[in-house]
């Protein structure tokens, strides 16, 4: 009798603890799934100017990129395998993969 007797404080403890441990989990995610969902991101905000502004379209070539907007004030790479190379103009970055044009992205305005 002793031994069930001493067995069952722990065994308590043990439920004790496991219910304690399921309960702080689940308020846990409860607050993050909150605090998530609560969470505001700033989005760039481009004036009707910029919007309207025209960029090198998805598969243009460097030369058609060239001719169309001139010379880039800096030119950054080849980097990497396969080699992505980025033309830096005043309001827009042009991402090149070897030479066509795989993404084009409007540089934040500076206030």
């Amino acid at each position: 009798m002793n031994t069930v007797t001493s067995r069952t404080p722990w065994r308590k403890l043990a439920s004790r603890t496991l219910l304690g441990l399921a309960a702080g989990s689940l308020l846990m995610t409860a607050s993050l799934t909150a605090g998530a969902e609560q969470l505001k991101t700033p989005v760039m905000q481009q004036g009707s100017d910029r919007s309207t502004a025209s960029m090198p379209q998805h598969g243009q070539l460097q030369d058609q990129v060239r001719q169309r907007y001139g010379q880039p004030q800096s030119v950054k790479g080849p980097v990497g395998d396969p080699p992505i190379t980025q033309w830096v103009y005043d309001d827009f970055i042009v991402y090149f993969e070897y030479n066509h044009v795989i993404h084009s992205v409007r540089k934040p305005e500076s206030n």
